[in-house]
C-alpha cells in the first residue's frame, strides 16, 4: 500500500466561549474520523488547529463580561483544548493565534503579499460610534439581513441564514457598542481585489484546474461548496478589506498602519500554517513538507458559514505569496439544529460539550456516533435527545454491544476465554467470510468520498452481519452436541469481533480501544480488517459492557436544561 502525505485543517473556534455540538459536527468530528482513517492505513498526517483568539467576537466577550480580551482567550482556550481531547478529538497541535510565532508568520505573510503588490491601499468610509469613538468592526454592528429579513444579523454574516454579508448590506444598521446608528467616517485599510484572482479561481473551483493542469477532481467536492463559490464568482468578486481599525490582534507590519490590525479572516487560516510551523518543530519534522510540497494533500474541515474564506480568499492569499499548496478538498458541512430550532449560543439553545461530557462521563462515543449519524453533510439535520437515546440504546447497547458480548461470553463460558479453531467450514460460513472481507473497502471507499454517515451505516451492517450469523447458526444450542461446529461458528464470530474493533476506531475509538483490550489485540491496523487477525488459542478477556443503556429520566433531564 502507497502511503501519502495529508494536512488536515479544522476551522479555528473563537476562544469566547464553550464548544457546543453543532461546532463538533461540523468542522471536528468528520476531520477527526479522517484523519484517523488516514493514519490507521499508514498515511503521514500532521491534524492541526488551534484558538483563534482575534478579532471583534473575542473583544465583544470581553466588554461583555468586563474583562480583558486576555483573559477571555486564556480561559476558552484552556476550556475548549480539554473538552476536545476529552472527547477524543486527536489534533497533532491545538495551537493559538495570540502566539508569538503566528503573530511573526502572519506579519511576515503580510508583508510578502504587500511586497508583491497584492493589496492595493485606499481611503473608504467605515461606519463609527460617536458615543465610543470608534470605528465599528463587521461584528460590533448588527441590523436586518438583506437576504433572509431576519434580525441581529453581523456585519459579516447572518447566523440565522448563514449568508455572508458586508456592513453596507445591512437593513437599519446599529452599533452593537451603544445601540445607536453609525456615522460613516473616513479610514485607510489594504483590500484584497478579489476581482483579480477571478481568471484562475473559476477554473480551479468548477473543473479542479490550476494553471491549466487538474489540480483535484471536482466531482468529489460537496455541491454546497461548488454552488455557494460559483454564486459569489458569477456575482463578481469585489475588493475586500483585510485591515481593521482594532487594537486587539495581529498589528499590521507597515508604516502608516498605527491602529490597526489584521482582519481576523486573513490572520486566522495562517494560523493553520503556524501551527504547523510549531507541530513541525516539536517532531523534528519539516513544515513546509506540509504546506509547499505539491505532492501533499491539503483539506479543510469546516462549516458551510466559513466557505468562502476557504475556497475563494485563503487560496487567493497562498496562491499570491506563492509556493503554497491549495486545498484538494473543502468537505464544508451544513449546519446542525437542535429540536428543531437553530442553534443559538446568546439564547443559550445549545448542548455544550463540557457539559455533555460532566453529565455522560464515559460515553464520548455515544454522541461520536448519533453526531456522525445525523451528519449535515449535504443538508441541514436535527439532533434531539429521543433520536440520542434511541441510537445509543437500539443500535450501539443493542446491535453493536450485544453482538460482542454474546462472543465474549461465551468464548469465556466454553473455552475459559481460549480461542477455539476453526474446523469444516460450511457454505453459510464461506458466505459471511466473504462478506466480512468486503468491509473494509466499503467503509474505506465511503470515508474517501467523505460519507461519514455512509461508512458508518457500513461499520453498523458489519455488526449486524455478526449477530445474523450467531441467531442464525445458535452455537448455544450446539455446544453439548456438535463441539466441531461450535468452535467454527464461535471463531467467525470473534473474527467479526476483532474486525469491527480495528474499523470502529475512526469513529468510536474509546469503544474500539475497549473492544481491542477485551479481545488482547496489539498492533492491529486497517490492513489487518477483514481477514482471519485472531489465531487458535489465542486468550480473550471476560466480557464487560462497551455501551451502556440510557435511561428516559437523564434524557429528560437534558430536555429541561435546554428550557432553562
Amino acid at each position: 500500500m502507497s502511503t501519502k502525505r495529508y494536512t488536515v485543517t479544522s476551522a479555528l473556534p473563537y476562544a469566547n466561549g464553550p464548544l457546543h455540538i453543532g461546532h463538533i459536527a461540523g468542522a471536528y468530528l468528520p476531520a477527526d474520523i479522517y484523519v484517523r482513517y488516514l493514519k490507521g492505513k499508514g498515511h503521514d498526517v500532521a491534524f492541526v488547529c488551534g484558538s483563534d483568539e482575534h478579532g471583534a467576537a473575542i473583544t465583544l466577550r470581553a466588554k461583555k463580561d468586563g474583562v480583558s480580551p486576555q483573559e477571555i482567550v486564556e480561559k476558552y482556550h484552556n476550556i475548549n483544548k480539554k473538552a476536545f481531547a476529552d472527547f477524543g478529538i486527536d489534533f497533532s497541535i491545538y495551537h493559538r493565534t495570540s502566539d508569538e510565532l503566528h503573530h511573526e508568520t502572519a506579519q511576515e505573510f503580510f508583508k510578502t503579499l504587500e511586497e508583491k503588490n497584492v493589496f492595493t491601499k485606499k481611503i473608504a468610509e467605515q461606519f463609527y460610534d460617536e458615543e465610543n469613538n470608534q470605528f465599528l468592526a463587521d461584528r460590533y454592528i448588527s441590523g436586518q439581513c438583506p437576504k433572509c429579513n431576519a434580525d441581529g444579523a453581523y456585519g459579516d454574516q447572518c447566523e440565522k441564514c448563514g449568508s455572508t454579508l458586508s456592513p453596507e448590506e445591512l437593513i437599519n444598521p446599529t452599533s452593537t457598542l451603544s445601540g445607536k446608528s453609525p456615522i460613516k467616517k473616513e479610514t485607510s485599510h489594504w483590500y484584497l481585489p478579489m476581482q483579480k484572482h477571478e481568471e484562475w479561481l473559476k477554473p480551479w473551483i468548477e473543473d479542479g484546474l490550476l494553471n491549466g493542469e487538474t489540480h483535484h477532481d471536482p466531482k468529489t467536492w460537496r455541491s454546497q461548496v461548488i454552488g455557494q463559490c460559483k454564486s459569489w464568482i458569477d456575482g463578481g468578486l469585489k475588493a475586500r478589506a483585510m485591515t481593521r481599525d482594532l487594537d486587539w490582534g495581529v498589528k499590521v507590519p507597515v508604516r502608516d498602519a498605527d491602529g490597526k490590525v489584521l482582519y481576523v479572516w486573513l490572520d486566522a487560516p495562517i494560523g493553520y500554517i503556524s501551527a504547523t510551523k510549531k507541530w513541525a518543530a516539536d517532531n523534528n519534522k519539516n513544515w513546509e513538507d506540509y504546506w509547499k510540497n505539491d505532492e501533499t494533500e491539503l483539506v479543510h474541515f469546516i462549516g458551510k458559514d466559513n466557505i468562502v474564506f476557504h475556497c475563494i480568499i485563503f487560496p487567493i492569499i497562498l496562491k499570491a505569496h506563492e509556493g503554497y499548496i491549495l486545498p484538494t478538498n473543502v468537505p464544508a458541512n451544513e449546519f446542525l439544529n437542535l429540536e428543531g430550532k437553530k442553534l443559538s449560543t446568546s439564547r443559550n439553545w445549545a448542548i455544550w460539550l463540557p457539559g455533555y461530557l460532566e453529565d455522560f462521563k464515559g460515553q464520548e462515543d455515544a454522541l461520536r456516533y448519533a453526531l456522525c449519524a445525523t451528519a449535515p453533510e449535504s443538508k441541514d439535520t436535527d439532533f434531539t435527545w429521543t433520536d440520542f437515546q434511541a441510537r445509543n440504546n437500539n443500535e450501539l447497547v443493542a446491535i453493536f454491544g450485544n453482538f460482542i458480548n454474546r462472543v465474549v461470553v461465551l468464548t469465556n463460558k466454553y473455552w475459559e476465554g481460549i480461542v477455539p479453531k476453526f474446523n469444516t467450514l460450511e457454505v453459510y460460513d464461506k458466505e459471511v467470510l466473504e462478506k466480512l472481507k468486503a468491509f473494509p473497502d466499503k467503509i474505506s471507499v465511503s470515508i474517501e468520498k467523505y460519507r461519514f454517515r455512509e461508512a458508518l451505516v457500513e461499520l453498523m451492517n458489519l455488526a449486524r452481519l455478526g449477530n445474523k450469523y450467531l441467531a442464525d447458526t445458535e452455537p448455544w444450542k450446539l455446544k453439548k452436541t456438535n463441539e466441531k461446529r461450535t468452535e467454527t461458528i464461535m471463531n467467525i464470530s470473534i473474527q467479526i469481533s476483532a474486525s469491527l474493533a480495528v474499523l470502529s476506531e475512526p469513529f468510536m475509538p474509546f469503544s474500539s480501544e475497549k473492544l481491542k483490550g477485551l479481545l488482547n489485540l496489539d498492533n492491529m491496523t486497517w490492513k489487518d480488517a477483514g481477514g482471519i487477525i485472531i489465531a487458535d488459542n489465542h486468550k480473550i478477556k471476560p466480557a464487560t459492557h462497551l455501551f451502556s443503556k440510557i435511561e428516559d429520566e437523564k434524557i429528560e433531564q437534558q430536555l429541561e436544561k435546554l428550557k432553562q
